[in-house]
């Protein structure tokens, strides 16, 4: 007979300041010219969104920028109702789109949808419907310079 788990409660409430690195500066400063940039892969030729230094697939090093497209597919989402510090307030919806010349996806908010009943929400979204790319009007080198939104059918 094993014992039961003990549960340790703790709040981290931690200020955090990273170096982005050249590959991540790099596409940081083009979000302030409401560009995505991805770096292509010499060895198998992917187009790797958010930006990678080096392939994940290949393990060799990125090479060229390659501006990438504002429309694409939702790959995955989720509606989040609960409240969690430093994100805005719920509900709102996490998503991962692939834009159309790049092979992976990546994450942001997804806007432009009706969130007052969270089931219809949820239920309006599918795997596979074409989103796009919303910059803000005035981009600072941030993730939240942009946004998804459906696209229009």
């Amino acid at each position: 007979m094993s014992e039961p788990v003990i549960e340790i409660e703790q709040r981290w409430d931690i200020h955090y300041r990273h170096a982005a690195g050249e590959t991540g500066s790099h596409f940081f400063r083009a979000l302030r010219d409401k560009r995505l940039l991805g770096r292509r892969c010499p060895a198998c030729r992917r187009l790797l969104l958010p930006p990678r230094g080096f392939c994940d697939r290949c393990f060799v090093p990125t090479g060229e920028w390659v501006e990438v497209e504002s429309e694409g597919v939702l790959e995955a989402f989720t509606v989040v109702a609960q409240k969690f510090t430093g994100l805005p307030d719920p509900p709102y919806v996490v998503a991962y789109a692939r834009l159309r010349n790049a092979d992976t996806a990546m994450v942001n908010y997804l806007r432009g949808i009706d969130l007052g009943d969270v089931r219809a929400a949820a239920q309006s979204l599918a795997i596979g419907m074409p989103v796009r790319v919303v910059f803000r009007d005035r981009p600072e080198g941030r993730m939240t310079d942009f946004w998804f939104e459906p696209a229009q059918r």
